[in-house]
């Protein structure tokens, strides 16, 4: 079983994003930062917080649903709040997306936030709403369950520093894995966490048996050169048992966002 855990930029490096999904054809892909638009046909949206702005790809989770269409896409939606196309507001979802080859049963899941919750009428101060997926899946070759959990941690426009609210995240992230998984099924826990590798988001997750893999592995950085900031850590990956895994590796080429894909082979 191949699995990429993502944070996508909003499909901001659209054609690159598009080809290195469709060549690896993950079995499970784990998302993040994807928007959701249903009510434009335009290709291209500008996302605005004050000094901030980016350009979206008006349906990202449209466009790879376009890319695996022999997996099951499920779109967690955290906010709906307004995109733009010249001067026009256009409503538009954000959130995270799991998608799940049609091969693996889905015997299993869950849906739910690790802060905050569902915001309707706009995306709403920073730190701002963080939902989260778990699946259970059967791999009938190998005759075993998998489990598998992903949030985008929430920012804080202080910095990636540990705190209650973070803290709190990881224990909500563990408990919506535990919904879905029982004591035989390997477990992975992943996503963009926006925290330091020493964090105590990390411990309270590394607490439970879990490996955390990144860092345990040699890996110095998540992050791509199109992240211009300090801290090259985000994204993380967490396996039990660690015997599980035939394969990791932080993709560092080529560069499909401003972070690194995560690629784990069961």
């Amino acid at each position: 079983m191949k699995i990429i855990c993502l944070n996508g930029w909003g499909g901001r490096l659209h054609e690159e994003v598009i080809s290195y999904i469709s060549a690896e054809a993950p079995d499970v892909l784990c998302l993040q930062e994807v928007v959701h638009s249903p009510a434009t046909d335009a290709a291209w949206l500008t996302y605005r917080d004050g000094d901030h702005v980016l350009t979206q790809r008006a349906n990202f989770f449209r466009d790879i649903c376009k890319t695996l269409p022999d997996h099951v896409a499920i779109f967690c939606p955290a906010a709906q709040g307004v995109l733009w196309q010249d001067g026009t507001a256009v409503a538009s979802q954000w959130g995270l997306a799991t998608f799940v080859h049609r091969s693996y049963p889905i015997i299993g899941q869950a849906q739910g936030f690790v802060h905050k919750t569902y915001s309707p009428d706009g995306y709403g101060d920073h730190p701002r709403s963080r939902s989260a997926h778990a699946v259970r899946l059967y791999d009938d070759i190998r005759k075993r369950p998998v489990s598998i959990t992903h949030m985008h941690g929430l920012r804080d426009m202080r910095g990636k520093m540990d705190t209650p609210e973070r803290a709190a995240q990881a224990r909500k992230l563990l408990a919506l894995s535990r919904q879905v998984s029982e004591r035989q099924d390997i477990r992975v826990l992943c996503g963009d966490f926006n925290v330091e590798p020493d964090s105590e988001t990390l411990a309270i997750l590394k607490g439970t048996g879990l490996t955390e893999l990144v860092t345990a592995r040699g890996f110095a950085s998540t992050r791509t050169a199109q992240y211009k900031k300090p801290g090259k850590f985000a994204d993380y990956m967490l396996v039990s048992p660690e015997n599980a895994v035939q394969r990791f590796e932080v993709v560092y080429a080529p560069e499909v966002s401003d972070h690194c894909p995560l690629l784990l082979q069961l």
